[in-house]
């Protein structure tokens, strides 16, 4: 049938309709909060998995207990408990009853049949290969316990306790600063122990994913008569906190400090020698400080409980704030330091907002900038353009560096005493090198070398710290261990990089220390100013120990070579004295004339004036004197010097102090008035 010239078959018809294209849903602009992306990105923040969750967790609550302490003077006392919940205990707490199995195939370690009887011949063959080689008299290893199949479900969970006398916490703030990321005290241009200013949160935020349980803290600042006591989770996709309970506490004892409680799921089996060794080197790092680390399980073999005692009180000074320097801003922040400023005018602005720009510098400046710009000018009435110009202008002028009096370094005492406490070493020197710029940013590098010492290994042995806090994971990149291994010839200084036991330390700090890698583990070797300085401070430790590598090994050389000489003593002074008593003889029978001198000696020796004893005294007195020249000569020609005396310097009081401290990098000196 036709129509209008147009003819169409249902077949047609029905394609037609099939392909009429539908209507598209509108594509809606989303928004996630900050809690909301470090919850799906964790991995950033150093929660890859349970282990490595529970190793930063840890990290966290020490480092911010360690910066509460400081930042009021108080040497610090930190306390960590990590406890073990068994499944039924972790149940209670959630309100979950356990109940039994009823479809045992469903579960991922369900074994079937036929894999275990594969798995018990496997065990049935492993036991006969061992009784054969038992029989044949070799060596048999113990048999490993038989590994059940473990499903995905079956977590571990810890409850983690970390408790201090530091600054303790505002009643009205504690919400909003474990609550709410991305919001802290943390935030300016200082020298800070924080990677991303997360801290405890992402701990809350890690325990809300795995137990769903919420953070308990307990707080006390000085003077207060009450113990603020919060309970919270966190809306993750509203970034902010859900309080179960903020009250006030009696506090009787006066105690002051806070104490943080969470429980997370984690693995302690494979990150115990992590958490145990990041103890240990903050105990390096700062010895003025008494760690108390405990694991409890109901399993008493598993338990732990090791304490790092306190072995100075020397503190370094507090971090301070500063201004940015011209040349390490971007457009970005001089938008906002615009935005901020208290100032009025353009030159003022750059005056106080900004580090190393003077009255008359400022001036020059403007004057350079063109003739839209005046020193008397509204800073916020600057345009997008001004800003720019202002902004490459600082890229391409000249700037004096910035000092670093802004930093707080371990100090070479505290680093060499730390590692003298916990790794105690045959030998040790340390160095501290000057403050140097990267970028606009001021930096320092500590450095110290060791010889020997307890549970260090063969070859070396490489601690890293930024800001004052250890470096454990992604090593290799890191530009500490390129340096010592690639740049540092050892074997210059009499070190043997293969058999000696070598303790290399390096400690780096910066108000912007430039991490690598999205979990900021390690430091790169891209930044020569860095690189440097590494190798220049491991190259002074390295001269300090050949001074005492080669008195040593001159003082051992002495030693035996004095103890070959004195082995022929008895002989020779026997086969001497034969031979002047039978002189002594022949001139007495005037069958041989000896005059002067030599007469004088062998009548002595028929007087027994000379005896074999005498002859002895006398060979070991210059063997004395032969191997003290010997040795003098030895130590000229391999250029030994004394070891270079170290300053003394006088450290400034504070008002009620009834004494006087004197510091050098080897010894603390305290004089009572």
């Amino acid at each position: 049938m036709e129509t209008g010239g147009i003819s169409e078959s249902p077949i047609e018809l029905k394609k037609t309709k099939s392909k009429t294209a539908r209507k598209p849903k509108e594509n809606l602009l989303k928004q996630k909060s900050p809690a909301e992306f470090f919850a799906e990105n964790k991995n950033i923040a150093g929660f890859d998995n349970p282990g490595k969750s529970l190793y930063t967790t840890v990290r966290e609550l020490v480092e911010n207990s360690l910066d509460s302490a400081e930042s009021i003077s108080e040497l610090p006392e930190v306390e960590i408990t990590i406890e073990e919940i068994g499944k039924s205990k972790f149940n209670s707490m959630i309100g979950l009853v356990d109940r039994e199995r009823i479809d045992e195939e469903l579960y991922d370690d369900f074994e079937t049949a036929k894999a275990r009887e594969k798995r018990l011949a496997k065990e049935a063959r492993t036991q006969e290969l061992q009784a054969k080689n038992a029989a044949l008299g070799k060596k048999v290893k113990e048999p490993q316990a038989s590994k059940g199949m473990k499903g995905r479900g079956e977590a571990s969970f810890y409850r983690v306790t970390c408790k201090d006398n530091g600054r303790g916490m505002p009643h009205d703030d504690i919400p909003n600063m474990f609550g709410r990321v991305l919001s802290g005290t943390k935030y300016g241009l200082k020298q800070t122990r924080g990677k991303f200013g997360l801290g405890a949160k992402m701990a809350l935020i890690w325990s809300k994913m795995s137990t769903g349980l919420p953070i308990e803290i307990s707080s006390s600042m000085k003077g207060q008569s009450y113990i603020s006591f919060c309970r919270l989770d966190i809306d993750i996709h509203r970034n902010i906190p859900h309080i179960h309970l903020h009250e006030k506490r009696d506090n009787k004892e006066r105690w002051r400090g806070a104490e943080i409680q969470v429980v997370i799921e984690g693995n302690w089996t494979t990150y115990r020698s992590k958490i145990l060794h990041y103890m240990r080197q903050m105990a390096v790092i700062t010895p003025y400080a008494q760690f108390l680390f405990k694991f409890v399980s109901d399993t008493s073999d598993k338990n732990v409980t090791i304490r790092f005692a306190r072995r100075t009180d020397i503190m370094p000074p507090v971090p301070a704030e500063t201004k940015y320097h011209p040349s390490a801003v971007d457009l970005l922040l001089i938008k906002r330091l615009i935005s901020e400023t208290s100032k009025e005018n353009l030159l003022q602005f750059l005056q106080h907002e900004f580090v190393n720009i003077g009255k008359s510098y400022a001036e020059r400046l403007i004057g350079e900038m063109g003739p839209d710009f005046s020193p008397k000018m509204a800073v916020k009435s600057l345009t997008s353009q001004q800003i720019v110009r202002i902004h490459q202008l600082f890229r391409q002028a000249k700037f004096d560096d910035p000092s670093g009096d802004c930093l707080s370094p371990a100090g070479e005492y505290n680093l060499r005493l730390g590692i003298i406490k916990e790794l105690h070493p045959d030998m040790v020197a340390t160095y501290s090198g000057s403050a140097q710029v990267f970028e606009g940013h001021p930096f320092m590098v500590e450095a110290g070398v060791s010889i020997g010492g307890k549970d260090v290994k063969q070859g070396l042995n490489i601690f890293r710290f930024a800001n004052r806090i250890p470096l454990l994971f992604e090593q290799g990149a890191d530009v500490v261990t390129r340096t010592a291994l690639k740049r540092i010839n050892w074997n210059s200084y009499k070190i043997n990089q293969a058999q000696d036991k070598i303790g290399v330390f390096v400690s780096i700090v910066s108000t912007k220390i430039p991490f690598k890698g999205t979990g900021k583990e390690y430091i790169g070797d891209d930044i020569s100013e860095i690189a440097s300085a590494v190798k220049s401070s491991i190259q002074q430790c390295c001269i300090q120990l050949k001074s005492k590598i080669v008195k040593k090994i001159q003082a051992r050389v002495q030693q035996e070579r004095k103890r070959n000489l004195s082995k022929y003593i008895p002989d020779a002074t026997g086969a001497i004295y034969d031979v002047l008593r039978e002189m002594a003889q022949l001139h007495a029978s005037k069958k041989k004339r000896y005059e002067d001198e030599d007469a004088d000696v062998l009548r002595k020796v028929s007087t027994h004036s000379i005896t074999k004893q005498t002859l002895s005294e006398k060979l070991a007195k210059h063997v004395e004197q032969v191997d003290y020249e010997m040795a003098l000569e030895y130590a000229t020609q391999s250029g030994v010097s004394e070891e270079p005396r170290e300053a003394i310097y006088l450290q400034s009081l504070e008002d009620g102090k009834n004494f006087i401290d004197f510091h050098s990098p080897v010894f603390a000196f305290r004089l009572y008035q």
